[in-house]
């Protein structure tokens, strides 16, 4: 067996993984519809209060025009003039906010022409409130205007004002009723704001309702994907269950490529162990045929013989592992399997003080009781052969990581290797240490094996003083 070369710490499986997951959440369906729908409602909600506030605005606006209007016209008819030309009258508008001090809401009588004397004004009208210059603001064709002033205790006034003559002498008066503005925006205000909290109220309620109807609506597929996992686990063989009409033509294509699957599978299986019998019993003739012939030549044909059948065999392996790598995955126990082959080299090696660690919670390998068997027993009998005193075996799962790893360590206190010649020891048939027996071939196995199952192999100082190797390999558990 060759010493292994210092491998370069692999990116961690549990990190890729966050990232695929963080790239696939804005591809997620459920993400996708979610959101659209989300944006959706409340631009739609958006829009609503937009509408429906502007429309209220315009409608309060022109409520408000009207009254101010019907104001003036009612204040316009219970106003007259004496003879000595003094206005008279006491209007009554109907409202009692003309009579409150300071509500701004306002009216007032004025003379416009010759002959008029005297003014009259609301009692809540505690002092004059100017009107700007005709040329600033003309009358229409009906002698009336309206214009914005300020106040008496500093609220926004919307003023309508008229010119009317009184008798036949042609002596008119100025007439003019004041509104409060400010108030109706106030009661507009509040309003934009309980329609708000109502809007919001049901936004909240319409996107949750939503959601969980989305939710519910790709329950299917979640059912999918479950079934697939527990194919891939090989705790099921197809995907059973009814599914809504759209997802049951995917579930039978599923079902279909499953089957052909593993008829593929099955072939190569075949296929394999057929080589492998068509090749046993040449290489039995020609390892009889060289023992049988004895001598350096006979020798030398027995040693190249078992060294085709180490060859075919690491081959055969390949292939086998690479035809049932993306089928079905296999359930291997992790533990059972280590302590046997603890038990078995540590028999073999009695001067060897073998250690070996376990974790409580039960792991199983996604994969071939013998490909794991291999694997290991690689490993162990490097390490055996190179230790000086003690080996020590852990088995643990990668609690930081998302993607269901473990890692197998296997430390000595043997020499290590220089990392100057790390490369050297991984290369298939090449031997750091020609004093030591072996073909080279054993790390050549663990990495290929490793790689076909997607994992990795690295290789560090030990904290033993000699070579530490780490394998990460999924589990299912």
């Amino acid at each position: 067996m060759s010493r292994r070369r210092k491998a370069e710490p692999l990116a961690t499986n549990s990190t890729v993984g966050r990232r695929l997951s963080l790239r696939a959440w804005p591809r997620s369906l459920t993400f996708r519809v979610i959101a659209f729908s989300t944006v959706w409602a409340i631009l739609t909600l958006v829009v609503i209060f937009t509408l429906i506030t502007t429309l209220y605005r315009q409608a309060s606006e022109r409520g408000f025009d009207s009254l101010l209007s019907a104001h003036l016209f009612n204040l316009i008819g219970s106003i007259g003039i004496s003879d000595s030309g003094a206005l008279t009258g006491s209007p009554d508008l109907g409202d009692l906010r003309f009579s409150e001090p300071n509500s701004g809401w306002y009216w007032s009588v004025e003379p416009a022409s010759e002959g008029v004397h005297g003014d009259l004004h609301s009692s809540s009208m505690t002092r004059t409130i100017p009107s700007p210059d005709v040329a600033d603001v003309p009358f229409n064709a009906n002698f009336q205007r309206s214009y914005a002033a300020q106040g008496i205790g500093g609220e926004e006034l919307v003023v309508f004002e008229s010119e009317f003559v009184l008798d036949a002498k042609n002596r008119a008066a100025r007439f003019r009723v004041m509104g409060n503005k400010t108030e109706l925006e106030q009661e507009i205000g509040t309003f934009q704001r309980r329609l708000l909290t109502y809007l919001s109220l049901f936004g909240i309620g319409m996107i949750a309702i939503n959601a969980i109807a989305i939710l519910l609506g790709l329950q299917p597929l979640r059912r999918v994907r479950n079934a697939l996992a527990m194919v891939r686990e090989g705790t099921a063989q197809r995907l059973d269950g009814r599914f809504p009409a759209e997802i049951e033509p995917l579930a039978n294509e599923t079902n279909a490529l499953i089957e052909n699957n593993k008829r593929i599978v099955e072939r190569s299986r075949t296929q394999v162990g057929n080589l492998a019998h068509s090749l046993k019993t040449p290489l039995a003739v020609l390892l009889n045929e060289g023992r049988a012939l004895g001598g350096a030549k006979g020798q030398l044909i027995a040693e190249q013989a078992a060294s085709m059948q180490k060859q075919i065999d690491h081959y055969l392996q390949r292939a086998r592992v690479a035809a049932q790598r993306d089928s079905v995955v296999y359930r291997t126990p992790v533990a059972p399997l280590v302590q046997r082959m603890v038990r078995v080299l540590q028999k073999l090696n009695p001067q060897t003080s073998l250690s070996l660690s376990l974790p409580a919670a039960e792991l199983i390998f996604a994969g071939e009781r013998e490909d794991l068997e291999e694997l290991l027993g690689n490993l162990l009998e490097n390490a055996m052969k190179w230790a000086k005193s003690a080996v020590s075996v852990t088995v643990a799962p990668l609690a930081s990581s998302g993607d269901n790893l473990f890692e197998i360590s296997i430390d000595d206190d043997g020499p290590g290797i220089p990392e100057d010649k790390a490369r050297e020891a991984m290369k298939r048939g090449r031997r750091l240490d020609e004093t030591k027996p072996g073909t080279g071939l054993g790390l050549a196995i663990v990495a290929d094996l490793v790689n076909e199952y997607g994992g990795g192999l690295v290789l560090e100082r030990s904290g033993m003083g000699g070579l530490k190797a780490v394998v990460r390999l999924r589990s299912l558990q």
